[in-house]
């Protein structure tokens, strides 16, 4: 029902029109394996016609008043908001989250349109005293030119409007490519972004083969902004080749994020807070907790604690009224979640809960996997070194402050870290030291539109979020004056 509402996916946008290929890509619901639509597989060719509707629209749309564009971004929030339940049930089958998860990730979009709605009018420019009587100095801020946009499978619909929102705030143009393993949710947003009237080529979407259309918006200098969420590694490939046309780049790449548990913190609280962050998605998020840093005085109590809410999860179709956590995104992801924890296994970790796939009786057709919790977990095991990005709470114990913010600094991420205390002083201390972009106490709801989100050292390049992700596609002019 909620695929069908959608129609046939088979469309990109360029210039404000539908279009259709013969050649598509299948899209498959994980938890039933069965195709649930079909979407163009663009190239290259696709790729440079969106650039050159985005190109020939700049300018009208960068000259708008900031008003008039904040009021398409409004009715585009209002269009999500009022579809709500409808993108949530697709979003739900496309990419497998449970559906209340679902619907607060699109309620939590039509939020960040809403937010850079009101951003759009509060562009600011600055008048700077200057060094000669006859002299004026004023710097402006316009938008950097075309975008291209790259969003992941994960957060399908908040990524679309995190990145399109505030360039389209700024007044650039955008293109725009979702995963293929999650272009319909995509799609879907972009219909409605078009029944506001936007005008043609603000806003173009293609889907397709992603190094055929990336490399395509890379090698266009045309392309003045590349924003990026996905891997480290591809983060650095677009970075080696942006840096030819000196493109400006945001990359919002991969996290390893500790949760550190001092003996005075709350233990109740603090379980529930890292077993709602840590199998929210299946544990598919970037800001996620990779590994939980127990006190050794209570690491024994915390585990039992943290398997005691894990245990009472309900793994199932996302679809279903009840589900709290649904499958991997695919069979790939599965097999690196439980490569990882059998490596831990052989290497000495103890299993308390889960610790393998679940394929038998209603789990057999999609990529499902047990919630996980392991004690026992050392610095040595892969899972420690990598990012899990499946639904696996690895319990590592600490002895003393100093200690643990070292450990945790030892990773090349730097994303997210959470810590759990009583002690304000210490609130302070760790926060500081530690290496990363974002720093949750006591709790670990960190992306809101008012709040710039990115990270430190190999987990990205900018920030989304707040006056901070506008600024990300903005161009900073200086205009000195001599007055005759």
């Amino acid at each position: 029902m909620s695929v069908k509402k959608w129609g046939n996916f088979n469309r990109y946008w360029i210039n404000g029109e539908k279009g259709t290929l013969n050649q598509t890509i299948e899209v498959i619901n994980p938890a039933t394996g069965q195709v649930i639509g079909k979407v163009p597989c663009g190239g290259e060719e696709l790729a440079h016609h969106a650039v050159e509707a985005a190109w020939k629209a700049f300018p009208d749309w960068a000259g708008r008043p900031a008003k008039e564009r904040s009021v398409y971004l409004q009715a585009w929030a209002d269009k999500i908001l009022n579809h709500r339940t409808e993108l949530a049930a697709l979003l739900s089958v496309e990419q497998g989250k449970p559906i209340a998860e679902a619907r607060g990730e699109i309620e939590g979009a039509a939020e960040f349109v809403a937010w850079y709605a009101e951003e759009a009018k509060r562009v600011y420019g600055e008048i700077i005293p200057a060094s000669r009587p006859n002299q004026r100095i004023s710097v402006l801020r316009q938008p950097v030119g075309v975008a291209a946009l790259i969003t992941p499978w994960n957060y399908p619909a908040a990524m679309v409007t995190r990145k399109a929102a505030p360039a389209l705030a700024a007044g650039c143009t955008v293109v725009l490519k979702p995963a293929k393993e999650t272009p319909l949710i995509a799609i879907a947003l972009f219909d409605l972004l078009m029944e506001t009237g936007l005008p043609g080529g603000a806003a173009n979407l293609v889907t397709g083969e992603a190094s055929k259309i990336g490399n395509a918006w890379m090698a266009d200098e045309r392309v003045r902004k590349i924003s990026f969420t996905g891997s480290t590694e591809v983060g650095k490939k677009l970075m080696r080749r942006a840096a030819y046309h000196v493109k400006r780049v945001s990359l919002e790449l991969g996290g390893n994020a500790p949760a550190i548990v001092f003996a005075d913190a709350d233990p109740d609280q603090a379980a529930a807070a890292i077993v709602d962050n840590k199998f929210e998605n299946c544990g598919q998020m970037c800001n996620g907790i990779n590994l939980i840093y127990a006190h050794q005085e209570i690491a024994q109590s915390l585990s039992e604690k943290i398997v005691e809410r894990a245990r009472q999860l309900k793994v199932g179709d996302g679809s279903e009224q009840g589900t709290q956590v649904g499958p991997l995104i695919n069979e790939s992801a599965r097999k690196k979640v439980d490569s990882l924890v059998q490596d831990a296994i052989a290497k000495g970790a103890q299993v308390l809960l889960g610790g393998h796939a679940l394929t038998d009786g209603v789990y057999q057709h999609g990529t499902f996997y047990a919630p996980t919790v392991l004690t026992g977990v050392d610095d040595g095991m892969n899972l420690t070194k990598e990012e899990v990005f499946g639904p696996v709470a690895p319990i590592l114990s600490f002895a003393n402050e100093d200690e643990v913010v070292k450990r945790c600094n030892q990773t090349r991420y730097g994303l997210a870290a959470y810590l759990f205390t009583r002690d304000l002083g210490r609130v302070h201390r760790v926060s500081e030291a530690l290496e990363f972009g974002m720093i949750g106490v006591n709790g670990t709801s960190l992306s809101v539109p008012q709040a710039p989100f990115g990270g430190m050292k190999e987990s990205g390049i900018g920030r989304e979020g707040g006056h901070h992700g506008l600024e990300e596609f903005l161009e900073l002019k200086y205009i000195s004056m001599v007055l005759n």
